[in-house]
């Protein structure tokens, strides 16, 4: 694993998406199509930008899976990943060859069938994660499964990752986030063959020094970024400040 470390989260961001947005047009050069994990919160929103603001991707020959959605979510709820990604990504960037975006709202059990046919079938060139103000990669909370094969799961939502939420903005109160989401599995986010992790802000200080500089456990979910061939973690000052 590589740790950078920029002054400013939008620093960070350019530098992310910059990396990301290089690796995409190799993946394309080389066969002909670019497969692509997005991640939401309000720590991509840099990293999301510096990709959309690239203006040399051939976009119609990139497939988007999703990263992670609430159980229960309406795509018009301002704290849908679908609606951010659409709003945020999508509409931004001419047409994809395929955005298979994570519907919670019904038959979670089917939609991870669905989406785990999907995913089968397309290895993923480029991951863009975050981590967790509790170490979570994607929403597998601790104690992460680091073993399940399945590509998409229902998991529960712990305390602090709700708290997160309701931090960030996206909700009025606790009670308003879900408590259940559909995630990608920790195995299905190692198998991608770069991995860009963006990580702003000192609430993160913690959970980076945990799972960046810690030992490998499932207590500290993205701290078996540490064992993958590929990952960059893109860091600011505030996140880094426990190094």
């Amino acid at each position: 694993m590589e740790i950078q470390t920029y002054e400013t989260r939008k620093a960070l961001g350019q530098a992310a998406g910059q990396q990301g947005a290089r690796q995409i047009k190799e993946a394309i050069e080389k066969q002909g199509e670019a497969n692509i994990i997005l991640a939401t919160g309000n720590s991509q929103f840099e990293t999301i930008a510096a990709l959309v603001a690239d203006k040399t991707i051939d976009w119609s020959k990139v497939r988007m899976f999703h990263l992670d959605e609430y159980i229960g979510m309406s795509v018009t709820h301002k704290a849908s990943f679908r609606k951010y990604l659409t709003e945020r990504f999508l509409d931004q960037v001419s047409p994809l060859a395929e955005a298979i975006l994570i519907n919670g709202e019904d038959h979670p059990e089917q939609e991870c069938k669905r989406l785990e046919k999907a995913i089968s079938a397309h290895p993923i060139d480029v991951a863009f994660v975050g981590i967790g103000e509790n170490g979570h990669l994607a929403f597998n909370d601790p104690p992460a499964d680091f073993d399940n094969d399945r590509s998409y799961l229902v998991v529960d939502l712990n305390a602090q990752c709700r708290q997160q939420q309701l931090g960030e903005g996206w909700f009025s109160t606790l009670e308003q986030v879900p408590r259940q989401a559909i995630s990608m599995s920790i195995k299905q986010i190692m198998k991608s063959k770069h991995i860009i992790c963006s990580v702003p802000d000192q609430r993160k200080a913690q959970a980076v020094k945990d799972c960046l500089l810690g030992g490998i456990t499932n207590l500290n979910p993205a701290s078996i970024l540490q064992q993958h061939p590929d990952c960059t973690c893109y860091l600011d000052r505030e996140s880094a400040s426990l190094l």
